[in-house]
């Protein structure tokens, strides 16, 4: 049975993604990855693109257009989809994809260790600190991914976005963040590849020079996408970040949600 591992790098811009990501390119080179660069739909924040990654909706019509508003996804999200398939679905994020898809408002005490198989996610490590380290946080998912086996594999880093809030995509400690994150790539991903773990890696939204992503600019909209692993093989590269979730079902054998227009 196929599985995926589903990356995302959050806050990673395209430019900086092709100039400091040698890991994922280098499979791309070898014929061994696709890439594509997809537009973040508005606005480009945080939680309403974790809600179309997740449903695959834009913010418009699901009514999440701000970080504020802490409540579940309106729609079936992918990881609901996988529970009501009796499959298995792990993540080590943010805490919002937890509000999102199990329970809303976050309850740290009670949702940060979650195990709970009647929940879309049934097996999480949650994290509230932006300033969570990356490399935690990989070893946090390496955690589930042993102990659990998850046909969904959800990997949440933030260190690329916290270091583009602090000093601007323009600087240094940004491109510094986006070269950690790629060597974290190259140490788990081929872990996880021959565990039968298919890999897409992608982003929410990009990151301007002023510390921030909620402008409507090629920097804070276009994002990357590596897609790794036989799950995709015969599937078409997708054009927008709507499709990821409909794409990511059909990997796993399971059939595309359809959203009213």
């Amino acid at each position: 049975m196929k599985r995926v591992a589903f990356v995302l790098l959050d806050g990673l811009t395209a430019a900086t993604a092709r100039r400091c990501l040698s890991y994922p390119q280098a499979l791309e080179e070898a014929g061994l990855a696709r890439y594509a660069e997809l537009v973040a739909p508005l606005p480009p924040l945080s939680r309403p693109a974790y809600a179309t990654l997740l449903c695959g909706i834009p913010p418009a019509q699901s009514g999440i257009l701000h970080n504020d508003d802490a409540r579940l996804c309106p729609a079936p999200t992918i990881c609901s989809r996988l529970r009501d398939a009796g499959r298995i679905t792990a993540a080590a994020a943010y805490h919002w994809m937890s509000e999102l898809c199990n329970i809303a408002p976050f309850d740290a005490a009670r949702d940060r260790l979650t195990q709970a198989p009647g929940m879309p996610i049934a097996h999480g490590l949650f994290y509230s600190n932006d300033a969570y380290p990356d490399d935690e946080l990989f070893r946090d998912a390496a955690s589930l991914c042993r102990r659990f086996s998850p046909d969904l594999l959800l990997v949440h880093s933030m260190g690329i976005d916290y270091a583009g809030h602090c000093h601007g995509a323009d600087s240094r400690a940004y491109r510094d963040a986006a070269r950690h994150a790629d060597g974290l790539l190259a140490r788990w991903l081929p872990i996880w590849e021959k565990q039968g773990y298919s890999a897409l890696v992608t982003s929410d939204h990009g990151m301007g020079d002023d510390h921030g992503h909620n402008d409507n600019t090629e920097a804070t909209r276009r994002v990357p996408l590596w897609l790794m692993g036989r799950a995709w093989d015969g599937l078409p590269m997708p054009d927008a970040q709507t499709q990821l979730a409909g794409l990511v079902l059909q990997a796993l054998g399971l059939p595309q949600e359809s959203h009213p227009a």
